[in-house]
């Protein structure tokens, strides 16, 4: 799928076809309370020291004429999160120590555990968007075949993948440093990623 979806991708790119763009992504923007949670540190996955997950449910309408991927994509690169790809979610825990993480569901539905092996279990549909602040783990459990997501991340930072005890002490140390991203992936400037995440004193 994922070759498929970067074919897909660099055609509506190249011609603009089935993308909103990023002026026009924002209208199909729902507003919606985000449900929040945060995750101790379970001995392997650090999770983040003071943010929580955020996740806005049924937040883009992907029921028009647009490629529901291409609307996450230019909504994300609007708000300033790039480096986008078209993918699943991998089936091992994972984090990253270096950068924010946003998974925007396009197609299908997943369980995702967020928050390392003690964490929790959500299932995600087509709509749903994961803000995820550094350190959090994340693992797809089970997915329809179809399942399709949109990742993408802020302007600083740098991508790392963490999956061992290893990995700990570096991250510890990087984690909590993972600057404050200047807008909300879904909302933009004025959206609750700013209050939910704020700089220590």
């Amino acid at each position: 799928m994922p070759i498929i979806e970067d074919l897909k991708e660099y055609a509506e790119r190249a011609t603009g076809l089935r993308r909103p763009g990023k002026k026009g992504a924002p209208d199909l923007v729902r507003e919606r309370k985000p449900a929040t949670v945060r995750f101790k540190d379970d001995g392997l996955v650090p999770n983040h020291p003071r943010w929580p997950l955020i996740i806005y449910r049924k937040a883009i309408d992907l029921a028009g004429k647009h490629d529901p991927a291409a609307v996450m994509e230019d909504l994300f690169e609007a708000n300033g999160w790039g480096g986008s790809w078209r993918d699943g979610i991998y089936d091992y825990v994972h984090y990253h120590s270096r950068i924010h993480e946003v998974l925007g569901i396009a197609r299908g539905k997943g369980r995702v555990r967020f928050g390392g092996n003690k964490g929790r279990t959500y299932t995600l549909k087509a709509g749903d968007v994961a803000v995820l602040p550094a350190g959090t783990g994340h693992q797809c459990l089970s997915a329809d075949d179809d399942f399709l997501v949109v990742g993408a991340y802020p302007a600083t930072g740098t991508y790392d993948e963490c999956t061992a005890v290893e990995d700990r002490p570096r991250a510890l140390k990087t984690i909590p440093k993972v600057a404050v991203p200047r807008k909300d992936p879904v909302y933009g400037a004025a959206g609750p990623l700013a209050k939910l995440w704020k700089k220590p004193k």
